[in-house]
């Protein structure tokens, strides 16, 4: 299969050499010049709990007018509208796109500009990617990835796409419920995501930490009470149960949104806190943990 990934950060590039290694043809697009010449001279390695492999791969700085069978959207939730209009070119009438992001929002956003029948919402859960250096990525753990039509797409195409990632090592999940996966991975975000921007601890270290644990769990309580809010049917019975499990298996693990700001990028907290205040407002809730937390964390990225 030919499968294009815009975004080869830290988990893109973990999705490219996994598939890659399992002999797809895997195109990448990533907007980092030193990782995309270090991929096309070196290759891409990914190194981890998956194992460790350097794998040949072409890569581009800008979407090539090439067609693919499967399109993956793996940047920031924020840039993900913005990335599927750039890569129109490779798409045709067969393509399935599969947006993975954090949060919620951002396969709206994909489906406004590429159409919702052909648009696979995933969810990955446990692996605290980071990149290494350009051209090497690693991750600490490798649960799960769930995928789910957002639209009209059947779910034997659903099934099928799953079938490509499983064969590639990935643990890999078809779910019929879009809202069910994305909310109970939000609950984890929402306990982790602020509270580790704001002070620089990893997972681990917020979850035991005297006064930055009752914060984490106050916003995956405050998450969870939201989902039961809007009906949506999570199989979460215990929040504070649920992402201390989700902290276990990847202790050591950075959230994306304080890598991004250790790196100076802007970060996708309106798509993770800042969803749980807005999608409590449509039941006539309010969610002042999390609106509170979204707020420092902007207010600390716009100094």
């Amino acid at each position: 299969m030919r499968i294009g990934i815009i975004g080869c950060g830290a988990m893109g590039s973990v999705y490219a050499g996994l598939l890659a290694e399992a002999g797809n043809e895997v195109l990448v697009v990533d907007r980092w010049r030193e990782h995309v010449e270090a991929i096309e001279r070196d290759g891409l390695r990914v190194e981890g709990a998956s194992g460790d492999r350097r794998m040949s791969l072409r890569a581009f700085t800008t979407p090539p007018v090439e067609r693919v069978d499967m399109l993956v959207i793996a940047v920031k939730a924020a840039n993900a509208g913005a990335a599927a209009a750039a890569a129109r070119d490779m798409i045709d009438s067969r393509t399935v796109v599969i947006a993975i992001q954090n949060g919620l929002g951002s396969a709206d956003d994909v489906a406004a500009e590429l159409g919702g029948d052909r648009l696979i919402v995933g969810i990955a859960g446990g692996f605290g990617a980071s990149l290494k250096g350009p051209g090497h990525a690693h991750h600490n753990g490798m649960n799960v990835i769930r995928m789910g039509a957002y639209a009209g797409l059947a779910f034997g195409d659903v099934e099928r796409c799953v079938d490509v990632w499983s064969t590639a090592g990935f643990t890999t999940e078809a779910a019929r419920d879009i809202r069910v996966m994305q909310w109970e991975k939000l609950i984890c975000n929402a306990a982790y995501s602020a509270p580790c921007a704001l002070t620089g601890m990893t997972v681990g270290q917020a979850m035991d930490d005297p006064e930055i644990g009752p914060v984490s769990r106050a916003a995956a309580t405050e998450a969870w009470e939201v989902a039961r809010a809007l009906d949506i049917p999570i199989d979460v019975g215990d929040p504070v149960a649920h992402v201390r499990d989700f902290a276990s298996r990847i202790p050591d693990a950075k959230p994306s949104l304080l890598l991004d700001v250790e790196a100076g990028r802007p970060c996708e907290i309106d798509y993770i806190n800042g969803a749980v205040p807005r999608e409590a407002a449509k039941v006539g809730r309010q969610a002042p943990v999390n609106m509170t937390l979204t707020h420092l964390v902007r207010r600390m990225q716009a100094q």
